[in-house]
């Protein structure tokens, strides 16, 4: 029998048992043209009417997208933005910090870009950047980077408490998968500019980085706020995959119904826009 939590008393943050691990994982996934053309304009649909949810109720979402340089984060993004009405939707691109923003917490500057109430809030990037890139490349001390697991669920949890809903997708290639788009993009005069020495560098430190993903998973993926990791390898695949994590989480135990009027506003309205007479004349 659990014990009851004293007034005030917070429930205590719980880890999966089983968090999700990038071993294991089935690459080889995929989907035909035909299949995700006809369920990504489902999926947009669905999102739409998310979206407009949320809007009308209030609410806000927020989407972390994490992954691998050229996993496809910015594909998925933008065909989830398209549908949308750009009032109802923020796209963060997260970059390294600007100075004023280093002279602060590195929560900072995510707190900032919070949507407002019904809104969402995609970012490119988040604040797994302190346990990853930050880890990797030394711009935190092992202390810092540490702690962060502990900032992270309490800030994801403040969030929970708050009423934002989070989701958090990790999107995983392969080394040779990664190889191949690098090769694509330097090749392509139009996609040349989507590849940096920091690609590279990354590139070349792959086993740390994957050290680095599998302790995220292990210590950040709780029961409330877990990670969905897909395999990558196949961009529409991912895509689609990325779209139904993304909105089972957001219509969950959300009301998904049409809104309903102010029955004084549809009176109101119905007269000045000629319904009734229009109705009568049926």
């Amino acid at each position: 029998m659990k014990a009851a939590l004293r007034v005030g008393q917070r429930a205590p943050i719980r880890l999966q048992r089983r968090p999700p691990s990038l071993a294991g994982l089935d690459m080889t996934q995929e989907v035909g043209r035909a299949a995700y053309d006809e369920q990504l304009g489902k999926l947009q649909v669905r999102l739409r009417k998310v979206a407009l949810a949320y809007r009308a109720q209030g609410r806000r979402g927020v989407i972390a997208f994490e992954g691998w340089d050229a996993a496809g984060k910015g594909g998925a993004i933008r065909r989830m933005s398209w549908p949308l009405d750009p009032r109802g939707l923020k796209v963060w691109t997260i970059a390294a910090p600007t100075a004023d923003e280093q002279g602060n917490h590195y929560l900072y500057r995510f707190w900032k870009r919070l949507p407002r109430p019904g809104q969402l809030a995609i970012f490119d990037r988040s604040w797994y950047g302190r346990v990853l890139v930050e880890r990797i490349e030394g711009l935190a001390t092992e202390a810092e980077w540490r702690r962060a697991y502990a900032e992270i669920n309490e800030f994801e949890r403040m969030l929970d408490d708050d009423g934002v809903r989070l989701v958090k997708v990790f999107l995983h290639i392969t080394p040779e998968e990664q190889l191949a788009r690098f090769r694509d993009r330097f090749k392509d005069p139009l996609k040349r500019w989507k590849l940096s020495e920091e690609d590279l560098r990354n590139r070349a430190r792959w086993p740390d980085y994957e050290t680095a993903v599998e302790e995220m998973f292990h210590k950040t993926s709780t029961v409330q706020r877990p990670w969905t990791v897909i395999p990558a390898n196949d961009k529409k695949f991912a895509r689609l995959a990325a779209f139904k994590a993304v909105i089972d989480c957001l219509e969950a135990e959300v009301d998904m119904g049409p809104l309903e009027l102010d029955p004084k506003f549809e009176r109101r309205a119905r007269k000045a826009l000629g319904l009734d007479k229009a109705a009568g004349r049926k």
